[in-house]
């Protein structure tokens, strides 16, 4: 059954909780959740024990240990189906992630987990402008067990839109030739993937994107849905609204939302989340103000299947602000990258999406990143490869100089820019595309 908003402005009321309330909630459900992994948790008995007991605010988690991608799938290993870290026998829906870091994790969900993720969901995309009443095209892949699939549809459904759920498999003669039929105002994928179908729409609809009826976006899934080229790429061919969100699949489907006014992801639930700012290096948390950038550590309440505490996610992020004239009292952040992710150039760390960002303001072509050394450093200028988009052969050796200097001079990072033909590098879909290409003997 559908529920109703609280405001015109706010799906829960939650959102606009003064930070001493919201506190007050997490510490209380702290409690709640620590007892129940006490209980439930045959993981966390082995891995923190009686410490479990002493933690009685959120300060507390401070003291403990993180939760590991890698611990998990240990777990999973050892306890197949769903790992020694489930906590719950009526398990009612698995979930899986892409497994792009390794095997795909599997995650269990109860009946009250899928309505705990619906809630979470909801108030990232009612603060992303979809509405009840809505009629949406689904673009994320709908297969492999992914979260943008069934769970998005849920979420949807939670909310009183209409999901068309074709799924990004379909291709973008499909999902054009569905948006052109029925006209649905909302419309939900990848950027890089949205910005793709755009642009083919004169082609196999014979219209541009602009006129097929989209008021709302909602990006996600991977960096760079609110970096301003994207946005305004995607606004401009779409002719609506773009707005970022952000999730992973070991917590829930999507939890942080951006607002109308477009300067990063709220974080929306403190009652039924905890979220920690922390050093990549050191560890040690980091106040979420503007301006301070870190890793987030995630600490599930009011999980029952799958309850993490402290899991470290290694999504690097930045404090875009503390307060809105959205009404929205948590704070805000745009997603670089991935700590894991990051390469080290002459000394100069570096995020992919970073450079992807400032070659899209030049240039329309994919581009990526081949690294012609092992592991994540190199004292050696960074190759990188551009689609020739059809610049003219008097033009291109002007436009490689403008991006190595612009990435040089933003980033402090050199590069060597070569140009590939048109349609040689990944197409973005359903799948996230990888933007570093390792060079294979």
């Amino acid at each position: 059954m559908a529920v109703t908003p609280f405001s015109t402005r706010h799906w829960s009321a939650v959102e606009t909780l003064s930070p001493v309330v919201a506190r007050e909630v997490q510490n209380e459900r702290l409690r709640e959740q620590v007892a129940y992994l006490a209980a439930r948790s045959e993981f966390y008995q082995a891995k923190i024990g009686d410490d479990l007991t002493t933690i009685r605010t959120v300060e507390d988690l401070a003291g403990l240990p993180f939760t590991e991608k890698q611990e998990l799938r240990d777990s999973l290993a050892a306890a197949p189906p769903l790992g020694r870290h489930v906590a719950a026998d009526d398990v009612v829906q698995v979930q899986a992630s892409s497994g792009t870091t390794g095997s795909p994790s599997y995650v269990g969900l109860t009946a009250k987990d899928i309505a705990t993720w619906c809630e979470l969901g909801a108030r990232a995309l009612y603060a992303n402008g979809f509405r009840p009443g809505d009629r949406l095209l689904h673009a994320f892949g709908m297969s492999k067990g992914f979260v943008g699939g069934l769970p998005i549809v849920q979420i949807l459904q939670y909310m009183g839109i209409v999901d068309i759920p074709v799924g990004a498999e379909a291709g973008a003669e499909r999902l054009l030739r569905v948006q052109a039929d029925q006209r649905p105002d909302a419309l939900i994928g990848t950027p890089y993937f949205l910005a793709h179908l755009a642009e083919h729409a004169p082609g196999i609809v014979g219209r541009q994107a602009k006129d097929l009826g989209v008021r709302a976006i909602s990006v996600g899934g991977e960096p760079g849905g609110g970096l301003p080229a994207v946005r305004d790429k995607l606004e401009s061919l779409w002719g609506a609204t773009s707005r970022e969100m952000l999730g992973g699949t070991d917590i829930a489907c999507t939890y942080w939302g951006e607002c109308e006014a477009a300067d990063g992801m709220h974080f929306l639930s403190p009652d039924l989340m905890i979220a920690e700012l922390v050093d990549p290096v050191t560890g040690e948390q980091v106040a979420p103000v503007e301006g301070a950038s870190g890793e987030l550590v995630y600490t599930a309440l009011r999980r029952e299947a799958s309850p993490l505490l402290r899991f470290r996610t290694r999504d690097h992020v930045v404090v875009t602000g503390t307060d809105c004239s959205c009404g929205r009292t948590g704070y805000r952040i745009r997603c670089v990258g991935r700590t894991d992710d990051m390469l080290i150039v002459r000394g100069i760390n570096v995020f992919p999406s970073a450079i992807r960002q400032l070659v899209a303001e030049l240039t329309s072509g994919e581009m990526r990143i081949r690294p012609d050394f092992e592991g994540h450093s190199t004292q050696r200028p960074l190759p990188v490869v551009v689609e020739d988009t059809g610049v003219a052969d008097d033009r291109r050796a002007t436009l490689k100089t403008t991006i190595e200097h612009r990435v040089r001079s933003a980033l402090n990072v050199k590069t060597v820019v070569a140009f590939v033909p048109e349609g040689t590098l990944k197409r973005p879909d359903h799948v996230k595309v990888d933007l570093v290409e390792r060079v294979t003997a």
